[in-house]
C-alpha cells in the first residue's frame, strides 16, 4: 500500500548540502522529517512543483541577535526572508539572561550600544518574565517561530549577574566569581544553551560610551567558564576580538580550547588598519586544527558596511550644526529644508563638528563610499566611489551625497564598506570563505537596525559567489550551499539538519536560482514603540519549509510557525529507508 506524504517537492534540482553535484529528484516529507528522495509515486497532502528550481537545505545562520525580537515576534525577519530556517543568537557576549530586575536597563543600554537596537524598543518589547538563563529558555520554549532558534549564554549578562557593579566596571573576577560563573555556565548548557559567547573588542560599547563588561576579562576567567562547559560535556565557545596582539590573543584562545576540550569559533574580518592580519590568523587556525583542536573562524561573504541615510542612525551631515537644527523633525520636513536652496547652501558650506561615536573620517570618507542602488552591488570598483563620481559630474562629494539621499522623498542610501574591503575587492573574502577551517557567519540578523543590514548574507552569498561575480573567481553552487547549511549546522552541534537526506529535519528551500535577486535595503517602522529598522528582501524564494511546514511562499509568510527553541546540540538522525 502506498504511503501518503505530508508534502512532496517534485522535479527539483537538489543541492543537498553535502557538496556533491546537484541532481534531479523528488523529496517526500513526513512528520517534520525528510522521508524519501527519488521518484516519489504517492501523492502528498501538499505538493510543490520545483521543476526548473533548485532545492536546498534551509540555511543555518549561526551569528544573529534576535535575543529581544524572539520574545515579542514570531517572525525572525529579515533572516527568514532569505531562506534561513535556523538562527543562533546570544552572540558577542550580549543578551538578556541571566539578569536581576535592577539590571534590566543596564543590559538594554549595552544591547543598544553594541547592536544599535533602541532603548525604547527593548524597554517596551521585552517581557522580562525570567531572571535565570534557564528561565529565559523556558520563556522562549513557550513561543513559536518561523525558524528554529538556538541561543548562547552571553558573557556580559553572566558577569553582571554574578559580580554586579564590579562586573559592569570590568574589575577582575575573583576565584569565587569565576567559580560562580562556571557553575551557571554548566547549568545553562544543561538547560539547553548551544554555547557561551564573549566580546573582547573596543568597538562594543554601551549606549553611553562605556566598554562592554567583558572587554578585559582575564584568561583565568574565560578558562574557568569554558571549564564549566566542559563539566556539562556540551556547548561551543564564541569570541569576537580586536586581535590587537594577534599572536598572543590567538594563543590564549588555543589554550582555552586545549584546557576545556570545547569547540571555539571567532569572528574573522579584514581590518583596514591591519589589512593582512587575517592571513596570520588563518595560518594559526590551520595549525590548531592540524593539532587536533576544533576551532573555526566565522567569516562574511561581503563587506561589513554602514548604510547612511536621512532615515538612518547617521548620515554624512550628522555632525553639522546646521543639520542638527532639523535632525529631530519628521522626514518630510527635513527633506523640505534640505531642498531649500538657502538651507542647502548653508549646510554644504559648513564644516562638521567632532562628536562622540562615528568619526567624520568615516562618515565623510568619500573615497570608500558608494551609492546604494535598487540592485545592490557589494563589490563595486573604485571608479564608483562618491569621490570619483562627484569629480566626473562636476560637483562635490557632499553635493552628490545629499542629492542621492534626497531621492525617493528622502529615502536614498549610501554605503560604506568598512571591513573586508581594504583591497577594494572581495578577494580576501573569497580566500576566507574558501578556507577549510571557516564557516559563514557575522550576519548580525536582528541587530544594527539603523546602520547595517546584513541579515541578507545567505542570499548575496548565493547570487554573488556562485553566479554574478565578475571581478575574480567564484564558488560552485554546491560548495556555497554546503557552507551555509551543513557546515554552519555542524559548527554549533546541530547534526540533525543541513542535509537533504532521509531522516534529516525537513528544513528546505525551493529557489528560482536564475531569478534570485537581492532587493535594496529599506526602512520599516514595525518594532515595539514604533521603532525603526532596516530590512532587505529578495525575489526568488519560491518556498521555505521548516519542520515540513511551508512558512514562506514567494517571499511572504504563510502564517505557519513550526519553529521552536532548540535545547542544546541535536544528534544526527538514524537514516530511514528510502521509498
Amino acid at each position: 500500500m502506498e504511503r501518503a506524504w505530508d508534502l512532496v517537492i517534485r522535479g527539483g534540482t537538489l543541492v543537498d548540502g553535502s557538496g556533491a553535484a546537484p541532481f534531479e529528484a523528488d523529496v517526500a516529507i513526513k512528520d517534520g522529517a525528510i522521508a524519501a528522495i527519488g521518484k516519489i509515486a504517492a501523492a502528498g497532502a501538499q505538493e510543490i512543483d520545483a521543476r526548473g528550481k533548485i532545492v536546498t537545505p534551509g540555511f543555518v545562520d549561526i551569528h544573529t541577535h534576535y535575543d529581544g525580537q524572539a520574545t515579542w515576534d514570531g517572525h525572525m525577519q529579515p533572516s527568514a526572508w532569505h531562506g534561513v530556517t535556523t538562527v543562533v543568537m546570544g552572540n558577542c557576549g550580549v543578551g538578556f539572561a541571566p539578569c536581576k530586575p535592577e539590571d534590566h536597563d543596564r543590559l538594554i543600554r549595552l544591547m543598544e550600544g553594541v547592536e544599535d537596537i533602541p532603548f525604547p524598543v527593548l524597554t517596551q518589547g521585552l517581557p522580562w518574565n525570567w531572571e535565570s538563563f534557564p528561565d529565559y529558555l523556558d520563556s522562549l520554549a513557550a513561543r513559536r517561530f518561523d525558524v528554529d532558534i538556538g541561543t548562547q549564554l552571553p558573557h556580559a549578562a553572566l558577569r553582571v549577574y554574578v559580580m554586579g557593579e564590579r562586573g559592569a566596571n570590568r574589575e577582575d573576577a575573583t576565584p569565587a566569581d569565576i567559580t560562580a560563573m562556571a557553575a551557571l555556565a554548566k547549568g545553562a548548557m544543561e538547560a539547553g544553551a548551544l554555547g557561551f559567547s564573549t566580546s573582547r573588542t573596543l568597538n562594543h560599547r554601551t549606549s553611553d560610551g562605556q566598554p562592554t563588561p567583558t572587554l578585559t576579562a582575564s584568561e583565568d576567567e574565560l578558562t574557568g567558564i569554558a571549564l564549566g562547559l566542559a563539566a556539562a560535556g556540551k556547548g561551543a565557545l564564541q569570541f569576537v576580538s580586536d586581535f590587537a596582539e594577534p599572536e598572543e590573543e590567538f594563543a590564549m584562545l588555543r589554550r582555552i580550547v586545549e584546557r576545556s576540550g570545547r569547540p571555539l569559533s571567532f569572528s574573522l574580518v579584514q581590518n583596514p588598519r591591519q589589512p593582512n592580519q587575517w592571513r596570520t590568523l588563518l595560518e594559526r587556525l590551520s595549525e590548531a586544527n592540524d593539532a587536533g583542536l576544533t576551532m573555526r573562524a566565522q567569516v562574511a561573504g561581503r563587506p561589513v558596511g554602514i548604510l547612511f541615510g536621512l532615515e538612518l542612525t547617521v548620515n554624512p551631515f550628522s555632525q553639522h550644526a546646521t543639520y542638527g537644527e532639523i535632525a529631530k523633525l519628521p522626514l518630510a520636513e527635513r527633506v523640505a529644508h534640505l531642498r531649500d536652496p538657502q538651507f542647502r547652501a548653508r549646510l554644504l558650506a559648513e564644516e562638521p563638528q567632532a562628536t562622540p561615536g562615528l568619526g567624520t573620517s568615516l562618515i565623510q570618507n568619500w573615497a570608500i563610499m558608494f551609492l546604494m542602488g535598487e540592485a545592490p552591488d557589494y563589490e563595486q570598483t573604485p571608479e564608483r566611489t562618491l569621490a570619483v563620481l562627484a569629480q566626473a559630474r562636476g560637483v562635490t562629494p557632499q553635493e552628490l551625497a545629499l542629492d542621492h539621499m534626497l531621492e525617493n522623498e528622502g529615502r536614498g542610501m549610501l554605503y560604506l564598506p568598512f571591513l573586508n574591503y581594504a583591497d577594494g575587492s572581495l578577494d580576501p573574502s573569497f580566500a576566507m570563505l574558501n578556507h577549510r577551517d571557516t564557516v559563514p557567519g557575522l550576519s548580525d540578523g536582528g541587530a544594527h537596525v539603523g546602520m547595517i543590514c546584513d541579515g541578507s548574507f545567505p542570499t548575496s552569498n548565493l547570487t554573488h559567489w556562485t553566479r554574478d561575480r565578475t571581478r575574480g573567481p567564484k564558488l560552485s553552487l554546491e560548495a556555497m550551499v554546503r557552507m551555509q547549511t551543513h557546515d554552519t549546522a555542524q559548527a554549533v552541534g546541530l547534526h540533525d539538519r543541513g542535509l537533504i537526506q532521509p531522516g534529516y529535519r525537513a528544513d528546505l528551500n525551493v529557489i528560482d536560482y536564475d531569478g534570485l535577486t537581492l532587493k535594496a535595503p529599506s526602512v520599516a517602522y514595525d518594532l515595539p514603540a514604533g521603532g525603526r529598522r532596516l530590512v532587505q528582501r529578495a525575489d526568488g524564494y519560491v518556498a521555505t519549509i521548516v519542520a515540513g511546514e511551508i512558512t514562506y511562499r514567494d517571499g511572504e509568510p504563510t502564517g505557519a510557525l513550526p519553529g521552536r527553541l532548540l535545547r542544546g546540540a541535536q544528534a544526527a538522525p538514524q537514516a530511514i529507508a528510502a521509498e
